[in-house]
């Protein structure tokens, strides 16, 4: 069963959250926490949405997403991951979850859906060229960490003494 969301869900996810970072070889980024997804996604200002996959009343998966605005298109959603645990790939569950956020996209009346998939994720790679997806070869994804967010505002701050 495919459904919204909801706060009492976060754990399931933050765990989904983990087992991604493990599978992409990077535990040690999320440094997300509950409390912090708690106030970022049920708080007064909401920012992002969520849909879980349940077998057995279970959380197996889960697809997270938000509006974001493009200057050329207006409102565009961005799916930052869709996650299904280990023992449930391959059951079409991912398919189940994306296919809630493209209509919770067209539902919006949102112009474009977008995510990043990692260039060696073969699987995820071919399950979006199921979909006819348009892979943006010549965009280059762009980060701040928020080490450096830190640094440089810490220059600001001395520039402007």
């Amino acid at each position: 069963m495919i459904r919204k969301g909801f706060k009492e869900d976060l754990p399931a996810v933050l765990t989904l959250i983990k087992e991604l970072a493990e599978y992409e070889k990077e535990p040690y980024e999320v440094v997300v926490t509950l409390q912090d997804m708690e106030h970022d996604g049920f708080g007064e200002n909401p920012i992002f949405k969520f849909f879980v996959a349940e077998v057995d009343k279970k959380i197996v998966g889960m697809a997270l997403y938000f509006v974001k605005y493009s200057t050329w298109k207006g409102k565009c959603v961005y799916l930052d991951d869709i996650i299904v645990t280990q023992p449930y790939r391959r059951k079409g569950i991912g398919k189940l979850l994306f296919e809630a956020v493209v209509k919770a996209t067209v539902e919006m009346r949102a112009r474009r859906l977008e995510w990043q998939v990692l260039d060696w994720n073969t699987p995820a790679i071919e399950f979006y060229k199921k979909y006819d997806s348009k892979f943006m070869k010549a965009w280059l994804s762009c980060r701040l960490t928020d080490e450096q967010l830190n640094k440089f505002s810490s220059q600001l701050k001395l520039q402007k003494n």
